[in-house]
């Protein structure tokens, strides 16, 4: 039980990676708000319950400052406190820099860079105040290395790991730590579509030769969170198979 008797909220926890965050914390004892737009966060959050954990789901928009403070006050008045804030929430729009609209790029943008700014601008406040936070975000191994046609999606990425090196020089003092996780390719609902042959080829790049999972995420989402790592803070755990070696 690393997490007994931590409040969590995870961002994008509905399905894929954060949906793997979602229910390995509440395994191992942490209370865990499931916010995302998705509606199967709802069942997410029940089927925890019925596993014998405690989680719940808003619908909400990690880019409505408005209705993320208002979502903050109330957890914080139910549980006492916020311990860990997970920003997992993340879309993609990929074209090549001369197909990719700004429409597209605002898209990426608000919700993969904006959204984390503003959830851990909110969450934090009452970190700081307790006097202890775990915030661990979403980045990428294409925010270290790029990818042809994200030039939306890794800048979000890249961003993400700046913004958790500023913020550990800012909220350290106050027990705080924020570090930021690079998955690579991962199997999730929204890879099933891709072609056998297209995923064979991925996973011949990767020196471990297959593709993560996304329980192999979600256990370096909980070191980061745990404990164990109260040490750890600024840095960014690449976890894809070795690709970014």
């Amino acid at each position: 039980m690393r997490l007994k008797n931590k409040v969590a909220i995870i961002t994008g926890g509905a399905r894929g990676i954060g949906k793997a965050v979602s229910e390995l914390f509440a395994q191992e004892g942490a209370s865990v708000i499931i916010w995302d737009l998705l509606e199967g966060g709802e069942a997410v959050a029940k089927q925890i319950v019925a596993n014998g954990g405690v989680a719940e789901f808003t619908n909400i928009s990690v880019t409505d400052k408005a209705a993320i403070e208002i979502e903050a006050q109330r957890i914080h008045k139910k549980y006492d406190k916020i311990d860990i804030l997970i920003n997992n929430a993340g879309i993609t729009k990929d074209r090549t820099l001369h197909k990719m609209s700004e429409d597209e790029w605002d898209a990426v943008v608000n919700v993969n860079l904006k959204g984390v700014f503003l959830c851990t601008q909110v969450v934090s406040k009452y970190m700081k105040d307790a006097g202890y936070g775990r915030i661990v975000s979403a980045a990428s191994n294409v925010g270290l290395r790029g990818n042809f046609g994200q030039t939306n999606y890794s800048a979000t990425k890249a961003g993400v790991i700046a913004m958790s090196k500023t913020w550990t020089m800012e909220l350290g003092k106050y027990g705080i730590t924020a570090n930021a996780l690079a998955p690579g390719f991962t199997l999730t609902e929204m890879t099933e579509q891709i072609p056998k042959e297209h995923l064979d080829g991925i996973k011949s790049q990767i020196p471990l030769k297959k593709a993560a999972i996304p329980m192999d995420i979600a256990y370096g989402y909980l070191y980061l969170a745990s404990d164990e790592a109260a040490y750890v803070s600024g840095i960014c755990l690449t976890i894809d198979g070795g690709i970014s070696r």
